[in-house]
């Protein structure tokens, strides 16, 4: 069986990481999903395939990178036991990106996620704890930052990820295993995958390579052949694990794209939030020519029944009804519903969009104002809360 998972290895006798399987909609598919808005000036750079630097060795690349990736070690302690007296506590193990001389460093929301302590280590072996600044659960992002001399810090470029392209030359650096600054290498071998945030909603324009990525690479950096981050590993497409349940790498990786992670990252560093549009619906993967909100309720993984339009959402304040089969926004032609969820990762909340719908054979012009994305997809009757193929 094929899962997705969070490389997040969980210590002291936690909990394998989480199957993050999503079901998208219509006929009782399911749809792998696979962890976004133009980067500021100060971080624009060539697209990945094209800067001067390219064609650098792996070991030239490691060289110039290295000193920017840094270990993340967490700890919690929750309540156990019948009554809640007794506290275990668990420890887990990341990666992340030193982004300024501030201290700001980015690595995935899943890393640091309920966290009671977050402790940062250099490649030099220096320690530092960190504070949490902010974080985005829809995106898996996270910004941390750490009180220590510029001299330390070490950031590394962030490239436009919309350039990257099929093909091109990759390293993966983190901390598989509990085996910091190992560096794995492979190609880009797809783009605008999409994958599922650790809430369960969509995130769009992901990067999949073959670079093996394990638990505790979680975080860290994917570079292009510039010496450029173009994501922060995330994911894993896996049927392999070892004997605590974690899954571990068969060639099919995935990273949030880095033009997302620098928005989201500038965002939450500015104001300490950085919040997701949401237009609240259930789309159907099968429908070819656009993107087909599903025509009735869907299973969902808790194997509720979820509308396919969520009540009182801005899809259904906008008189969207099931079996609308949306083709453009604001102009922009969408073909699938990679693309749709992809466009729609561009826009904020409260943004006005027109999307070209067709119903009934009519062709229709419809002003959506996007929401705020909740914490959680809608739940259902029956208890649950499912993913559904709700999107940002």
């Amino acid at each position: 069986m094929k899962l997705f998972r969070l490389v997040l290895p969980l210590l002291a006798g936690a909990v394998a990481g989480a199957i993050v399987a999503l079901a998208v909609g219509g006929s009782g598919s399911t749809r792998t999903i696979s962890s976004t808005t133009v980067l500021p000036e100060a971080n624009a750079a060539q697209p990945a395939s094209l800067g001067p630097a390219h064609g650098l060795s792996v070991s030239q690349l490691y060289r110039r990178s290295d000193a920017g990736v840094v270990d993340i070690t967490t700890s919690s302690t929750q309540s156990s036991g019948i009554f809640g007296f007794g506290r275990q506590r668990t420890e887990g193990e990341g990666a992340g990106v030193v982004f300024d001389k501030r201290g700001d460093i980015l690595t995935d929301e899943h890393v640091v996620s309920g966290a009671n302590s977050v402790t940062v280590t250099f490649p030099t072996g220096r320690k530092a704890k960190a504070t949490v600044l902010g974080s985005n659960t829809g995106a898996d992002v996270a910004v941390i930052r750490v009180h220590v001399p510029a001299s330390v810090l070490h950031p590394l470029p962030f490239a436009n990820s919309a350039g990257v392209q099929v093909g091109d030359g990759v390293i993966a650096i983190g901390s598989p295993f509990g085996l910091p600054n190992t560096v794995t290498t492979g190609i880009v071998s797809a783009v605008g995958r999409t994958i599922t945030a650790p809430n369960q909603f969509t995130i769009a324009n992901a990067i999949q390579t073959d670079a093996a990525i394990n638990p505790g690479n979680s975080g860290g950096p994917l570079i292009d052949s510039n010496g450029q981050v173009i994501g922060l590993n995330d994911q894993i497409e896996t049927n392999n694990t070892n004997g605590q349940g974690q899954g571990s790498s068969s060639g099919v990786g995935f990273a949030t794209p880095s033009s997302s992670d620098v928005h989201i990252a500038t965002r939450i560093i500015s104001t300490g939030k950085a919040q997701n549009a949401y237009v609240g619906v259930s789309l159907d993967p099968t429908v070819q020519g656009g993107a087909a909100i599903s025509k009735s309720a869907q299973p969902t993984t808790s194997g509720c029944q979820q509308s396919p339009i969520v009540p009182g959402g801005p899809a259904s304040k906008a008189g969207l009804k099931p079996g609308d089969l949306i083709t453009a926004v604001n102009g922009k032609r969408v073909t699938s519903v990679d693309q749709f969820v992809g466009t729609v990762a561009g826009y904020a909340p409260g943004d006005i969009v027109t999307f070209t719908i067709k119903r009934s054979g009519q062709t229709l012009h419809v002003n959506v104002k996007l929401g705020a994305q909740p914490k959680s997809p809608q739940a259902c009757s029956g208890g649950g809360g499912g993913g559904g193929g709700l999107l940002p």
